[in-house]
């Protein structure tokens, strides 16, 4: 996609900022280094790309961009120098920060150190907190839109999809908005974000300087989604142990999933990271101080000379301070009683030791083995809220965990089921029995974004982050370059259920070649589409049925061999699954090839 931004290297922007090279991209806009002949530095120029200048929505999105960085002016927030809205060009001046993001800092150290975790965190919150008092939620932090200068300042940039806290939700996107491993549960929802979520970003850029992974991963973005919504991820000890108990308390709390359980504000949290620095930094300087040996002061000679005329010699058998000497027979006596004592101290002690390990024994395993163990049978929880479930003070032998699913028939934050099943007898413990809950989310709606005329690659991977399944199909072009996206059905702009399949029409260029369809009659599956494509042709849906040819073949296609079809034409395949005893082949129905360009 860069391909055509390289044109404006070279470019002189206002007869001001030269464009020079080009140093980071992003879905919608393209950062340049740039020279500022007035005032003779370097600067960073972020630009809108052509193909996004002619969506409506993402021009006035990056125009709220600026909007919003302009009201900001905090060391640890990329300063804006300037800003130019025209027919022809949108962009933002800003500071050039010379060193890394924090994502290639962490992928550098593996992990950080507690010590080098909250200094950033420090950072990063005080940042944020600028801008919350100024109403701006940055609603997109992660590692990779913070920068790390040379002197180790962090710099909160991108504020691409920052919003206004006091806009309604008409002047908002219903969109699932923010990268999807640092988004925080109502983001991924479809529900509108504030300041604390931007903070349950932070926690997960927390947690994963700790232990140098993220809380929560996964195959499709949809999986990463629920688990954020969930709540389940491994407490950072488990992973490192010698993470400070305080500092996990900090992460945990700032990325709760209930959004009432987390930090109100990043002033409180900033205070709870402040405290915890300081009672880190005492604690190191105890035991620095505790590790050097202390100075013996000496006494002088006469001193010592006094002290040594001051202690008797001692003598044989005597007590000091008693003032008188004792027969040998009354320290035999004495020395009887005290081993008598000792021995009956000896004696009480251990039965002490004894009752108290009975008692512990007695509560925590005997009194289970010699009682009659109560039992109880599970209820029926599907259909119910889960919140009602998990709320109810009459359930207390349970113990409750909850999962997530993608289910578009049944209401968010039904029961849709239960292990163990309902009705199944359980024996009552302690701890609480213990309950899963499967629960649906109901529709999380996505809009489709704007990928017209982009190249396949990157397109293909902006609906896939946005929770779309893709397919793509190629066709003849004569306005758009080989390629490169022609069309997207649904259209850009519509919002769909979150896994649901998005298709793109490809450019193959002005001209597509004709091609002959191959014969795969009676080859393996594998076989067959080898050679499909080694013909130019794409692999269509592929159906399995019983048939009498050897089971693992082709015994049908869509396309007979030798026909002249175009390039790129798609070709349906029938398995063959065998035949059973009593089985009858059925008759499938036959669809219709794809049509060509």
């Amino acid at each position: 996609m860069e391909r055509s931004q390289n044109k404006y290297i070279g470019t002189l922007l206002d007869e001001r900022y030269e464009l020079q090279e080009i140093i980071g991209s992003g879905g919608m806009s393209v950062v340049y280094k740039a020279l500022d002949h007035r005032l003779n530095r370097y600067v960073a120029v972020k630009m809108l790309r052509e193909e996004s200048f002619a969506d409506p929505e993402l021009k006035a999105q990056f125009q709220a961009e600026s909007q919003a960085v302009a009201m900001l002016s905090h060391p640890n927030i990329v300063s804006v120098y300037d800003v130019s809205h025209s027919s022809d060009v949108e962009y933002i001046v800003m500071e050039l920060i010379e060193g890394v993001t924090l994502k290639q800092y962490i992928s550098g150290k593996g992990r950080l150190t507690p010590q080098e975790t909250l200094f950033f965190a420090n950072q990063i919150c005080q940042a944020l907190q600028h801008a919350h008092e100024h109403g701006i939620v940055h609603r997109d932090i992660k590692p990779q839109n913070i920068m790390i200068d040379r002197t180790g300042v962090v710099k909160v940039a991108d504020f691409g999809i920052a919003a206004l806290e006091h806009e309604t939700g008409d002047e908002r996107s219903d969109t699932a908005i923010g990268s999807v491993h640092y988004i925080a549960p109502e983001q991924a929802r479809g529900l509108e974000a504030d300041a604390r979520s931007d903070l349950y970003s932070l926690g997960v850029v927390m947690y994963e300087m700790l232990t140098g992974q993220l809380p929560y991963d996964g195959d499709k973005p949809e999986e990463v989604a629920l688990k954020h919504i969930a709540g389940t991820a491994v407490r950072p000890c488990k992973i490192v142990p010698e993470i400070p108990e305080r500092l996990e308390f900090i992460t945990m709390k700032a990325m709760c999933a209930d959004l009432n359980q987390r930090y109100p504000s990043a002033e409180r949290m900033l205070q709870d990271i402040d405290a915890f620095r300081t009672t880190s930094q005492k604690a190191r300087r105890a035991a620095q101080a505790a590790r050097q040996p202390q100075p013996v002061e000496p006494q002088p000679e006469e001193e010592v000379d006094d002290l040594e005329e001051r202690v008797p010699e001692r003598e044989p058998i005597s007590i000091l301070g008693v003032g008188k000497e004792l027969t040998e027979a009354q320290y035999a006596r004495r020395k009887k009683r005290a081993r008598r004592v000792s021995f009956f101290t000896g004696i009480f002690a251990v039965t002490l030791v004894a009752l108290g390990l009975f008692t512990f024994l007695w509560h925590y395993m005997l009194r289970d083995i010699f009682s009659a163990a109560e039992r109880i049978d599970v209820p029926d929880f599907t259909g119910k809220n889960y919140e009602t479930v998990i709320n109810d003070r009459d359930l207390d032998e349970f113990r409750f965990t909850v999962v997530y699913t993608v289910d578009p028939e049944i209401a968010e934050g039904v029961v849709v089921s239960q292990t163990p099943e309902a009705g199944k007898s359980m024996m009552i413990v302690p701890e609480g029995i213990d309950v899963q809950l499967t629960v649906s989310t109901g529709i999380v709606l996505t809009k489709i974004p704007y990928v017209i005329n982009w190249e396949e690659e990157e397109a293909v991977s902006t609906l896939e982050d946005a929770g779309f399944l893709v397919q793509t199909e190629v066709q003849e072009s004569k306005n758009v370059t080989e390629g490169y996206v022609v069309s997207v059905d649904p259209e850009p702009g519509q919002s769909l259920a979150a896994g649901s399949i998005v298709k793109l029409i490809i450019s193959g260029g002005p001209e597509l070649r004709t091609v002959k369809v191959p014969d795969v009659m009676g080859l393996s599956e594998s076989a067959a589409i080898v050679r499909i494509e080694s013909y130019g042709l794409t692999l269509g849906d592929v159906y399995r049925e019983e048939n009498e040819n050897p089971a693992g073949t082709v015994f049908r296609q869509s396309s007979a061999a030798g026909t002249d079809v175009a390039e790129f034409t798609k070709i349906y395949l029938w398995i063959s699954t065998g035949l059973g005893d009593n089985a009858e082949p059925e008759a499938s129905p036959t669809p219709t090839p794809t049509a060509a360009p």
